[in-house]
């Protein structure tokens, strides 16, 4: 009978090499969609503020002395969260000379590590009618307070129906809609000690594993829109009208052009029917033809 090979530490120190470069091969090669509407920012702690958001920038004329934006003191704050994903290798299979498949197992933990950053920003994007930004209210919502001269009214980024959302964006400003808080990226973690690992007495088994921190969030709701109606082309201008229509605390254009259309794939195809197709049904030249890029992620499907 063939004699199983012992587990040395060795052994162990050349696998794991191969798992990390197989991890960190698929890692870097990922090609996230998340920093098409998102900011990074590097968090050096577990809270991040943001009092800059409280006032959106533009020149003014300079007439007798400068007009001093002052940043709120209680502003919007961004919690890291922690995440984890971990799987097992047993002991027998690298004695066996087992651990193939397993290559393939630490292949599938660097590709949900990657595609991590994406699932936080779109579940943001998706989630932002019930959670706040920067003026209290919902990102998405009804009743942002904007002041126009000295009276405060309500503007919305919302627009109703009872269809599945989609959203309009506007990406090519210096600050993107959205924002991704990374406080540290997820890497191979290993947990494979023979001789003193509890785990590998009372399992008989390696851990391997990534750990990460951050979370996503917001930046200035008026440069995103959020619908429920039909995607249709009359409700796509609307909502493009909308945005391009708003102005900020002081009367003055924000100057937003929206330019991406973020869609789930039920919606994928009514996208590129309204912006990417040049002439209609009837023949007839289209109005929104490139007027926006479609994103569609799967990260919103219902």
């Amino acid at each position: 009978m063939p004699v199983a090979k012992r587990v040395t530490r060795e052994i162990l120190r050349s696998l794991n090499t191969a798992f990390k470069t197989i991890f960190n091969g698929v890692f870097t090669a990922a090609d996230p969609m998340w920093s098409k509407i998102a900011e990074k920012v590097d968090s050096t702690t577990s809270i991040e503020t943001y009092t800059w958001l409280g006032q959106i920038p533009g020149m003014k004329e300079w007439i007798d002395e400068r007009r001093v934006k002052r940043l709120e003191l209680e502003a919007y704050t961004l919690k890291n969260r922690k995440f984890e994903d971990t799987i097992a290798l047993g002991r027998e299979a690298v004695e066996d000379d087992q651990v193939g498949n397993f290559k393939i197992a630490v292949r599938g933990l660097a590709s949900a590590a990657a595609e991590h950053p994406d699932e936080l920003v779109f579940e943001a994007l998706r989630r932002g009618h019930e959670l706040p930004c920067y003026d209290g209210q919902n990102f998405f919502d009804t009743d942002h307070p904007v002041m126009v001269g000295d009276v405060e009214v309500s503007v919305s980024n919302i627009q109703a129906g009872a269809g599945e959302p989609w959203y309009l964006l506007c990406t090519v400003k210096s600050l993107k809609p959205l924002v991704y808080q990374d406080r540290v990226s997820a890497e191979l973690v290993v947990h494979d000690d023979p001789d003193s690992s509890d785990r590998v007495f009372m399992k008989d088994e390696f851990l391997y594993g990534t750990r990460s921190r951050g979370a996503a969030g917001y930046t200035y709701w008026q440069m995103a829109f959020r619908s429920t109606a039909e995607l249709t082309p009359a409700n796509f201008q609307a909502a493009r009208q909308a945005m391009a229509s708003l102005k900020g605390d002081a009367g003055r254009p924000l100057n937003i052009v929206p330019n991406l259309l973020v869609v789930p794939p039920t919606l994928e195809t009514a996208a590129d029917e309204i912006v990417n197709v040049q002439r209609t049904v009837g023949g007839k030249d289209n109005p929104n033809y490139k007027k926006a890029e479609v994103l569609m992620t799967p990260w919103l499907a219902a």
